[in-house]
């Protein structure tokens, strides 16, 4: 007959020792990288809403300011450069990668800022409708796109310490040894400045801030 005390003591141990662990940490990594990886969707999911916009956007602006085909030219090609990058949760413990995606946005992101100011020159384009839907919901976007950034870089903050420190740098030796700390957004030189925009190129016979004769109907 099995002994009781011993058969308590196992329940005990068995109660009691995955209390112990996680009160050391243990489940900490994978929980804080869980929470990377979400941010991180959310950081996708506000970049492909951005690039669902830009087709529309240059669209309408082609519509007034045909001229301005160097402008409109960049934006395409940026987007089509930024939405090619393939990124997925294994992007954010690798640095090279990691890095070739933010630099395809924030490619995108400087040359949005250039076709954004075209409206400064074509009045009636300022006024249209579609445009100004579109310039808000862009806006509202690029707000969902810094949080989204600073939520993600907080979270991985987070994650990456979790592996450096005790006593949970022992599960990262360990049981996570495998497990890479992620990368993180970084400001680039071009985001201290505002974007220039050269308007040179003036379609001959056209008067500044005139839009071509056929422009669109607003929506």
């Amino acid at each position: 007959m099995q002994n009781p005390f011993r058969k308590m003591a196992g329940l005990a141990a068995a109660i009691v020792l995955p209390l112990a662990l996680a009160g050391c940490g243990i489940n900490a990594i994978p929980t804080k990288q869980e929470a990377a990886k979400a941010a991180w969707g959310d950081v996708q999911n506000n970049y492909q809403r951005r690039a669902d916009l830009i087709p529309n956007l240059v669209a309408t602006v082609k519509g007034y300011a045909a001229q301005e085909k160097s402008v409109l030219v960049d934006v395409t090609e940026a987007r089509a450069s930024a939405t090619q990058v393939k990124v997925d949760a294994s992007t954010i413990s690798n640095p090279a990668e990691f890095q070739r995606y933010q630099q395809a946005q924030d490619k995108l992101s400087g040359v949005l800022g250039r076709l954004m100011m075209i409206q400064e020159r074509y009045p009636d384009l300022k006024s249209n409708q579609n445009f100004l839907a579109l310039q808000s919901q862009l806006e509202g976007t690029e707000n969902r796109i810094a949080v989204s950034r600073r939520d993600y870089n907080a979270a991985v903050q987070d994650y990456n310490t979790t592996l450096r420190v005790l006593p949970t740098s022992i599960w990262a030796a360990t049981m996570y040894s495998s497990e890479k700390p992620m990368a993180l957004f970084s400001a680039t030189a071009s985001a201290q400045s505002a974007p220039t925009v050269s308007f040179d190129a003036t379609a001959p016979g056209a008067a500044p801030g005139s839009p071509p004769p056929a422009a669109p109907a607003s929506k």
